[in-house]
């Protein structure tokens, strides 16, 4: 048997280890080079932010030369990344783009999220700076998305800052003031003074753009934002932002009608922002490596150094004139540029006020179109609303009126009270704008407080049981009973918070509380506090609770939905009624949301018989026996109103449309009208027209479920005498109808 010999013995356990020696080199080399690529990108990117662009290209070049003898894309991909991030602050948008498309595919395959999210968030910007918006809307969406899922705090903050320049940019002013003002305290906190400076530049120029009076102080705050972002300028050096910096100055100095220094700083705008990109092509042309590839670098530097070669040329040429030709185009030059300079400043200033002007006209163009939009919107969701309301209304008062049984009356009574409150609501909801701007009235009536609150309870004690909670209710029993307010308004307050807390809380308990803080001879003052212990709100979320269309955050809105205008109507709601909201919360253990308000002491004799404090006075005996035509083309809205007319002992005949009910006045001797506006074949404007021109004296009213506020004079204008909005309150009802009786001797002008 043959044996191996032993020299091959000896050979072989040699040869092993030297290989694997060798693997365990290479290995080291590697990461050697590794190293040295991260450390040339850090300082690449520290130089970048100060503008030290020759030192950041040489570092990039130095790495893209390192990284192409080893076999590592996502680094490669990482460096595509650097390159793009260099022309984002060169403003080489284009390049940029072309560079991080490149990156992220790679970055995709590497299943490293938080490299990933990065680079969303930088095409994000880059998208914003090419005007492509809505992509760049999904990238910064994409980004936020992952360092949510990371808990990465201080990435989402310049996810924040991004989104705050596209809104600038998209012109969506008070929006972009938001972001950036959220993102401020992320910035401060984790030590991020460039993007803090730069959210304050951002923040000024959206304030300066914001028209007067939508934001109080708008030049003011923008006077103090370019000065916190100056003061961080200045002690870090941050070059490209001072020149920004100097953009800004000139339009708040041409505000404040200082014509002359705006000009100074648009003078120095354009030749600080000419001597940086010379700082970066100069930059090009130094010292950089033929072979080193930042993106396509090399293409960039040749066609300077083309530049250059024709500049070389032209300054030997130049050389071989005499002296005094020399001096005299010198002369002539400074001359010439002394004229073009200035009107190019004045040029220059004008196509900034040219721009700004048709910027104010496209905005007019817009809200004019929003304005005309939202006017249709709501005419047509007002009657689509109103007409069942009135149905529910109707049908609970005619129940009412029929001796309903102990326990189908405490039914019908909340179904009554959620009926006032539905319209209440909706009237809110369309006129958000009004509470906003302080124009909606506070009523005064006389109110029973524990039974509208009992109300407001029994309204939402089926979603309380649905989401197993229990609701406790504690009230002190030394509040008056009778107190003079707005109940609708309070309930509207109380139906939000209550109803917020119900629904944020699942098998938990919810505490109403009102206590009595002080009381004189006729006033008292009251403590709520509405508690639960639900989901509650995080900190960040507690400062833009409040605010219209605002939730705590997205998960939330798709869980627990709503439309975000619940507390913003409380805010509004209680501010008018010289209340204040207050919010404690924790994540996880719950919400206290609680307010003061005082209310006036009713006297003895007055009683909740009166709610909207108007004085009925109506003989329903002289109401008898009166003919009452009603136009009306819905069946059920015909049957509520025949029911509530014949109740009361009136005659009535209904008639579906405007033609059918001119026929029948021809035909037929009516007391009083009751026409609806908008039905099929001419509305109800159009047949009171006609109306008129054959009786000038039949008395026609107007019930119809059309928001008036703005047209009232267009109905009088019309024929009508009176107006009935539906739902309406029957006592008013008849009390319109009796004194337009009362009053048909004057005949209506033609």
């Amino acid at each position: 048997m043959n044996s191996i010999p032993l020299k091959y013995k000896i050979l072989f356990p040699v040869l092993f280890c030297f290989f694997f020696l060798s693997a365990i080199h290479a290995q080291g080399k590697k990461q050697d080079t590794i190293s040295l690529i991260k450390n040339y990108q850090v300082e690449a990117g520290q130089a970048i932010v100060v503008h030290d662009f020759e030192l950041a290209i040489t570092n990039l070049a130095k790495a893209n030369k390192l990284v192409s003898n080893i076999d590592d894309h996502l680094l490669k991909a990482d460096l595509q990344l650097d390159g793009a991030e260099l022309y984002y602050y060169i403003e080489n948008y284009e390049k940029a783009a072309s560079e991080i498309r490149k990156a992220i595919p790679i970055i995709k395959q590497s299943n490293d999220k938080s490299e990933l999210a990065k680079a969303y968030n930088l095409f994000g910007l880059i998208l914003t700076r090419t005007g492509d918006f809505e992509e760049a809307e999904r990238y910064f969406k994409n980004a936020d998305s992952i360092f949510t899922q990371q808990n990465d705090e201080k990435n989402q903050a310049n996810v924040i800052l991004g989104r705050g320049i596209l809104e600038l940019k998209r012109g969506n002013l008070k929006s972009s003031v938001n972001y950036l003002d959220a993102g401020i305290p992320l910035f401060i906190s984790n030590g991020l003074s460039y993007q803090e400076a730069l959210s304050y530049l951002n923040k000024a120029s959206a304030l300066l753009d914001i028209e007067e009076g939508e934001v109080k102080n708008n030049l003011e705050l923008a006077k103090t934002s370019l000065a916190k972002a100056l003061a961080i300028v200045n002690a870090n050096s941050y070059t490209k932002l001072k020149i920004e910096s100097y953009k800004i100055s000139s339009r708040i100095a041409l505000k404040e009608n200082r014509v002359l220094e705006a000009e100074n700083y648009l003078i120095l705008y354009s030749e600080k922002k000419d001597s940086i990109n010379q700082v970066f092509f100069t930059a090009l042309s130094k010292g950089v490596e033929t072979e080193a590839n930042v993106g396509d670098l090399n293409e960039i530097i040749a066609t300077q150094q083309d530049d250059l070669d024709k500049k070389q040329k032209s300054i030997n040429f130049g050389k071989m004139t005499t002296g005094l030709s020399i001096a005299l185009i010198v002369i002539l030059s400074l001359l010439t540029l002394s004229l073009y300079k200035n009107n190019n400043l004045r040029a220059k200033a004008n196509e900034l006020l040219q721009d700004k002007n048709n910027e104010l006209l496209l905005a007019k163009e817009k809200a004019e179109k929003a304005s005309l939009a939202k006017a249709q919107f709501l005419s047509t969701i007002t009657h689509e609303l109103r007409t069942p309301l009135y149905a529910v209304t109707g049908l609970t008062h005619l129940l009412l009126e029929e001796d309903p049984k102990p326990h189908q009356k405490e039914h019908l009574n909340s179904l009554k009270f959620s009926g006032e409150y539905l319209l209440s609501l909706i009237n809110n909801i369309l006129d958000l704008n009004k509470l906003e701007a302080n124009k909606v009235e506070i009523e005064k009536t006389t109110f029973s407080i524990k039974k509208r609150i009992n109300d407001v309870l029994i309204a939402l004690k089926k979603s309380a049981d649905d989401r197993k909670n229990n609701i406790h209710f504690e009230f002190d029993e030394n509040i008056p009973d009778k107190l003079v307010g707005d109940p609708l308004k309070l309930s509207q307050v109380l139906i939000n918070l209550v109803g917020n807390s119900v629904k944020f809380t699942q098998n938990g308990d919810v505490f109403v509380r009102v206590s009595k803080l002080d009381q004189t001879d006729s006033k008292v003052s009251l403590h709520f506090e509405i508690e639960d212990n639900g989901v509650g709100i995080s900190k960040k979320k507690q400062k833009s609770i409040f605010e219209t269309f605002s939730q705590a955050s997205l998960q939330i809105n798709r869980k627990f939905g709503g439309t975000g205008l619940g507390l913003s109507i409380v805010k509004n709601l209680l501010e008018l009624m010289g209340s204040r909201i207050h919010l404690e919360s924790q994540l996880g253990k719950g919400s206290k949301f609680w307010f003061n308000i005082n209310f006036d002491i009713a006297e003895e004799l007055r009683e909740d018989t009166n709610p909207n404090n108007i004085i009925y006075d109506v003989d329903y005996v002289a109401l008898e026996n009166r003919r009452v035509l009603v136009v009306e083309d819905n069946k059920i809205n015909q049957m509520i109103t025949k029911k509530i007319l014949e109740k009361n002992k009136m005659n009535c005949m209904v008639a579906d449309n405007g033609i059918d009910a001119i026929k029948l006045i021809k035909e037929n001797t009516f007391d009083v009208i009751l026409m609806d506006i908008h039905m099929p074949g001419i509305s109800g404007i159009e047949a009171t027209q006609r109306i008129r021109k054959f009786d000038k004296n039949l008395p026609i009213i107007a019930l119809t479920a059309v928001t008036i506020d703005e047209n009232l004079d267009d109905f009088y204008r019309a024929g009508f005498n009176e107006i009935i909005p539906k739902p309406f309150k029957t006592e008013e009802f008849f009390e319109k109808i009796y004194r337009t009786l009362e009053g048909r001797k004057f005949p209506v002008g033609s």
